[in-house]
């Protein structure tokens, strides 16, 4: 199926970016139509599933996060995640946000997926890890970058409790969801 971008401008230019399209595109019964659409220009961003294998529990960042104040104290458990930066290879940008947010250094990378967010509305598409660490791989203080603002927590969880919190619908982050499903499914 074919379509055409007939226009496309920049309409918000902030921290994030909205661009403006007319599109037109093939329908299934072979017609044509002509649409505007929105889209949230996010970027592309990692996020890493870390499993310590000495304590047995998965590593996960708690903080604030603004949007989610609608359903109930906007604090959420996540995955480390980061956004990537110009042409930064998302493996590096992945190692460094684990750094800086919950403190280990991480050797060994293995891609689990990569997936749109919301493409509904927006381009965000996220590029999933894994990686096993221990303990001793603690070698930063992490927490999240003060000149960023980042308040991060780090919270171990044992796999047996995850599933657990998992069932209660204590996750409510998409990528944190999709990387305890993929562990469940291939590690446990």
């Amino acid at each position: 199926m074919k379509y055409e971008i007939v226009k496309e401008e920049i309409v918000f230019d902030n921290f994030f970016k909205i661009k403006k399209a007319k599109i037109k595109h093939e329908l299934f019964d072979a017609t044509t139509i002509e649409v505007e659409r929105l889209s949230f220009e996010r970027g592309d961003s990692v996020a890493i599933l870390i499993y310590e294998k000495d304590t047995d529990s998965l590593l996960f960042t708690n903080q604030f996060r603004y949007p989610t104040i609608k359903e109930k104290d906007g604090w959420i458990l996540e995955l480390t995640a980061g956004s990537l930066e110009g042409n930064e290879a998302p493996k590096n940008r992945v190692k460094k946000e684990v750094e800086e947010e919950i403190g280990y250094q991480v050797n060994e990378i293995e891609f689990i997926s990569s997936f749109f967010v919301s493409p509904g509305g927006s381009s965000e598409r996220i590029l999933l890890y894994y990686s096993e660490v221990n303990s001793s791989d603690k070698l930063f203080k992490g927490g999240g970058m003060k000149y960023e603002k980042e308040d991060i927590q780090l919270l171990k969880i044992k796999p047996k409790e995850v599933l657990q919190q998992l069932k209660e619908n204590k996750f409510r982050d998409a990528k944190t969801i999709i990387g305890i499903q993929w562990f469940l499914a291939n590690k446990i």
